[in-house]
């Protein structure tokens, strides 16, 4: 498992989400994602949720749109993604 720092931007107010991966890469979109269910996930907002089949800038877009913007990550032991 890695440990996974997601730094960003919800509604212009800077955040910090960890999570735990076992993957060893965390692709932009893989972290919007997460970023979105955290924020959005409930069965209540479900239709803000991005489609089963969206492609990365989707999913960007969509979390953009929702107010999840300038996300950074840190990976224990795996350096800094953009």
């Amino acid at each position: 498992m890695h440990t996974f720092t997601l730094e960003y931007r919800f509604n212009g107010e800077p955040c910090t989400y960890s999570l735990q991966l076992e993957q060893n890469e965390l692709p932009m979109h893989e972290a919007a994602l997460h970023l979105i269910v955290l924020h959005h996930g409930d069965g209540e907002n479900s239709l803000v949720m991005p489609a089963a089949d969206a492609d990365p800038q989707e999913i960007l877009k969509q979390a953009e749109l929702l107010g999840i913007t300038e996300i950074k990550y840190h990976a224990i032991g795996l350096g800094t993604a953009p």
